[in-house]
């Protein structure tokens, strides 16, 4: 087996700011890793790392340790035995993990022309599956702006965490006054006291459908226990939730959970923590970072085991080298794609 990678920088449509960042100047490139394997018999497979500093990753620390890893023990055959020698090449460096996991089974769904949601016993429903739309911290000018451009989509998620948060949900609301919205605080909410008044404020809103990770994930449990208790609104946990493990505590804590691949490892560990959470009970959906259309099918094949779907990420660039899923109107597609088995994407003509 052959291991090559490359990095790509994603460009943004519009400056993109989360809570950590609500004061800063933004991000206008998301730098990621494409992976390819072939084999010695010329099978290949895709995949992507979209790493994030919030989980001390980036380009470098994903190119140093593809660099390690011995291509020779990597097989399209046994990607779970394949995974387990990346966990003992080193630990965590899961944004990595997930390229490869991606490369493993689109390698082998490509030459058994099968595609991954059929390998996992899932399906895809054509018609059911709809992606939320984000909104960024940005001022409330361009807030109206970038609803106004979103008003094909069903749904919206607007991120807060910054200074003008009331100013930004009531300019989205200008636009959109009854559209459902979740909104994502990425931790911003720095108590359990904060964090209520911030809940009730929100739930005065009648179409606010549910807040993610309104508290630190190193936040004490005992605090976000308390939190759900009297939260008017469902909670629901995303730098809190990584892998299946986590499932348990995380059912103490929130009403739901977002699974992200870049976090759990790939396909298949977001798999297992998608199960591990609906055997807790807990309410599901698949979240992205900024990615292309790779990450973004690739997470499409779990549609069936979410509640909720967050898949956006290739939505908010203008340069995607590649073609996967489609979004019409919100709604999740494979019927027009052209590859037939593994991720089911191709390269964008020109890219």
């Amino acid at each position: 087996m052959e291991l090559k990678f490359w990095p790509f920088d994603l460009k943004l449509a519009h400056t993109w700011r989360i809570a950590d960042s609500a004061n800063g100047p933004g991000k206008d490139v998301y730098p990621v890793v494409f992976v390819e394997l072939r084999s010695a018999d010329g099978r290949t497979g895709l995949g992507e790392a979209a790493p994030s500093a919030r989980y001390q990753e980036n380009v470098q620390t994903v190119q140093a340790f593809l660099k390690q890893v011995d291509a020779a023990r990597l097989s399209f055959e046994g990607a779970a035995a394949s995974m387990r020698y990346l966990d003992a090449v080193a630990a965590g460096n899961y944004a990595a993990k997930t390229a490869v996991n991606l490369a493993l089974l689109d390698g082998w769904g490509r030459h058994t022309r099968q595609p991954v949601y059929d390998y996992l016993k899932l399906g895809f429903a054509e018609g059911r599956h709809v992606t939320s739309f984000s909104i960024g911290i940005d001022t409330p000018e361009v807030i109206r702006q970038k609803v106004e451009t979103a008003a094909h989509y069903p749904v919206l998620k607007l991120k807060l965490g910054g200074p003008r948060d009331k100013e930004n949900l009531a300019a989205l609301r200008d636009v959109a006054p009854k559209k459902p919205v979740r909104v994502d605080a990425n931790e911003a909410w720095r108590t359990k006291e904060a964090a209520l008044k911030k809940l009730e404020w929100l739930a005065k809103d009648d179409h606010v459908q549910f807040v993610e990770q309104p508290m630190p994930a190193e936040a004490d449990p005992k605090a976000m226990a308390w939190l759900k208790e009297r939260s008017p609104l469902p909670l629901f946990g995303d730098e809190s939730y990584h892998h299946a493990d986590a499932a348990p505590r995380c059912a103490d804590c929130f009403h739901g959970v977002n699974i992200k691949l870049v976090k759990s490892g790939g396909i298949s560990g977001a798999y297992e923590a998608l199960r591990a959470a609906r055997r807790q009970g807990l309410k599901t959906m698949i979240g992205c970072m900024i990615e292309s259309s790779v990450l973004i099918s690739a997470a499409a094949h779990l549609a069936e085991l979410a509640d909720y779907l967050d898949l956006d990420g290739n939505l908010l660039i203008t340069n995607d080298p590649y073609c996967g899923v489609t979004t019409s109107k919100g709604t999740l597609s494979f019927r027009t794609a052209e590859e037939p088995g593994g991720l089911r994407v191709t390269k964008r003509p020109g890219a």
